[in-house]
Order: structure tokens, then sequence, then C-alpha cells
């Protein structure tokens, strides 16, 4: 083993940091030419406006989307769930330690049944 590289062999492969960090820096080359590539100047009228599904933005370039229509569509997907999710939270620790203790024990008596350790 040369001590100015030092690889550590393991069962599933070699582990040399000096490579991965080579390869890393690599990488933030390519990142960086392809980044130099881009085009450099703002475009100018309609290419600068905000994006809304081709839809002009109702204040022009200062169009804000408010943080509860990001995830609109998953929310809707999921209103069931959290419907019952909601209805299930108390906010009481006592609640939660018993729901834990509970899911425990029924893993515990899973792994019991079908022998879940070698």
């Amino acid at each position: 083993m040369n001590p100015l590289i030092p690889t550590l062999s393991t069962p599933s492969g070699v582990w040399n940091p000096l490579l991965w960090l080579l390869v890393f820096l690599i990488a933030l080359a390519i990142s960086y030419l392809i980044y130099l590539r881009g085009e450099a100047r703002r475009k100018e009228g309609m290419q600068r406006e905000p994006f809304f599904s081709g839809n002009r933005a109702p204040n022009g370039v200062d169009a804000h989307v408010k943080a509860n229509n990001i995830g609109w569509g998953f929310m809707e997907a999921m209103r069931s769930y959290y419907i019952a999710m909601r209805n299930i939270h108390t906010g009481i620790v006592n609640d939660y330690v018993g729901w834990f203790l509970g899911v425990l024990a029924l893993m515990m008596f899973i792994f019991l049944l079908w022998g879940g350790a070698p």
C-alpha cells in the first residue's frame, strides 16, 4: 500500500478519498464550463416576465406566487388523508406516547410470531 495514496479495501470495493475528490473537482469544472457557454445577455420584453402557464401575471414583473399555491395539487389529491390525520391529531403528548407504545408492541408481536431474529 502506498502511504501517499490512502486506499481502503472493503468487500464491496475500494474507497480512495483522493480519487473521489478528483472526480468531484472534474465534475465541478465541467459544470462551470457549461455555465460559461450560457447566454450572457438578458432578454427584453415578454421573455423577462414570470411564467404562469402561458398566462400574463396579474401584476406584471412584481407577481408573487403564494406559498399555499405551490403544493395545491398534492394537497388536493391527499385531502381525505389530511382530514383523517387532522381529526386524530390532539396535540397531547400522552396520546403520541400511547400510539408509539402500541405500534412498538404490535411490531414486537409480529417479529416474535414470524421469528424476526435468526
